[in-house]
């Protein structure tokens, strides 16, 4: 990859828009894009275009654009699971739900008014992701948001660990990108204890269930580590907080007595399935157990985590800034956070510049290098 990014891409016709709660993910971006283009001899402001989605008393909202966006290629960063972004409402304070910010994007789309020589939207936790698939007469939410972005003219979608990419079937001649954060995830890890990664005789990946193998399985291949499974029994026949209660997790894989294990999942929601691996793991004489999760929502709060740290059922968490957390995580000793902002930064770049990001999805050579450097360390 091109280390001089100026003298290959058109930067000045690109623009970042940062929808509400996604102010500071957005700045970063910018941050970094700017150091990209640092070279540049008449110099790159930001990239950042101003949006404005004022609300009346009632509720209603529209969107404003304060820049000119002709012929500019435009990229949009939505976290729709923001919930400390609100608004009032008939003198009250409303949180923004999920279908708020997805109706605040269409907004700005349709301020685009069809002005942009591109868009791109950059979802990283994707809207009604779980609502992927048609169990009984139920609604196809993920699906239908992805046509109805299409329609109204958005030409890629981008997003991070989607619960199931096979959604993106419902837009088969639309860009549609499942990025997943492996190598982030690594080298966080790597600065916390990197004798966890580097010592894959003892250290064992761990799917919370079945819909997480795909994931699990890439990193037991890139670091050559043991796998195992959890498998979730659920009675069927009652539904709690929209879903299936889990009866009893059996695992299926070798012994773990002495040895580090490292849960991955796309998500942390209540964490009440997590915490029940981490019981079982535990239970089973695990040495440690870290947990990578792309995204941590902790819906129920961080308690029940702070008296899992505290009675050593677990031992790290490391989720990624791309949604909300909450102000308190910052406090929890066990809590790790993995920026993701340069990243993002460098998939625009290349998209920006018309070039392949295959680099950027299958990130081997980035890993394989990563982890040569802390094996120099050690020696």
């Amino acid at each position: 990859m091109r280390e001089n990014p100026v003298q290959v891409y058109n930067l000045e016709k690109l623009g970042i828009i940062g929808m509400k709660g996604c102010e500071e993910l957005a700045q970063k971006i910018d941050a970094h894009l700017r150091k990209f283009s640092a070279n540049s001899e008449a110099g790159v402001g930001s990239f950042l275009i101003p949006v404005n989605c004022p609300r009346f008393g009632t509720g209603e909202a529209k969107a404003v654009v304060m820049h000119s966006v002709r012929t500019y290629d435009i990229y949009i960063i939505c976290d729709p699971f923001n919930y400390g972004v609100t608004y009032k409402m008939y003198g009250r304070d409303q949180a923004m739900s999920p279908d708020d910010h997805y109706q605040d994007l269409k907004r700005v789309i349709s301020a685009l008014g069809g002005k942009a020589k591109r868009i791109t939207v950059i979802m990283p936790m994707m809207y009604e992701g779980r609502q992927h698939k048609r169990v009984a007469r139920e609604s196809l939410d993920c699906a239908m948001m992805l046509q109805e972005l299409s329609n109204m003219g958005v030409d890629n979608f981008i997003t991070f660990d989607a619960h199931d990419s096979r959604v993106q079937n419902a837009i088969p001649l639309k860009g549609f990108e499942n990025v997943r954060p492996t190598y982030q995830m690594i080298k966080a890890c790597l600065k916390y204890k990197p004798e966890i990664i580097l010592d894959p005789n003892n250290t064992l990946i761990v799917s919370p269930d079945e819909g997480a193998m795909g994931r699990c399985m890439y990193y037991s291949s890139v670091l050559g580590m043991d796998l195992g499974m959890f498998y979730k029994r659920r009675d069927y026949s009652k539904i709690v907080n929209g879903k299936n209660p889990i009866v009893a997790h059996e695992f299926l894989g070798k012994d773990i007595s002495g040895k580090n294990v490292i849960v991955v999942d796309d998500m942390i929601a209540s964490g009440e399935s997590m915490l029940d691996v981490a019981r079982e793991l535990k239970g089973r004489n695990a040495k440690r157990v870290i947990v990578f999760s792309s995204f941590g929502l902790f819906t129920e709060g961080v308690d029940k985590f702070n008296e899992a740290y505290e009675n050593e059922l677990i031992d790290a968490v490391f989720t990624t800034n791309m949604v909300y957390r909450r102000p308190e995580l910052k406090d929890c000793k066990w809590y790790h956070e993995v920026d993701m902002s340069k990243f993002i930064g460098l998939i625009i770049r290349e998209i920006n510049g018309d070039k392949s990001i295959s680099e950027l999805l299958t990130p081997m050579d980035r890993i394989n290098k990563i982890l040569d450097k802390y094996k120099g360390k050690r020696k």
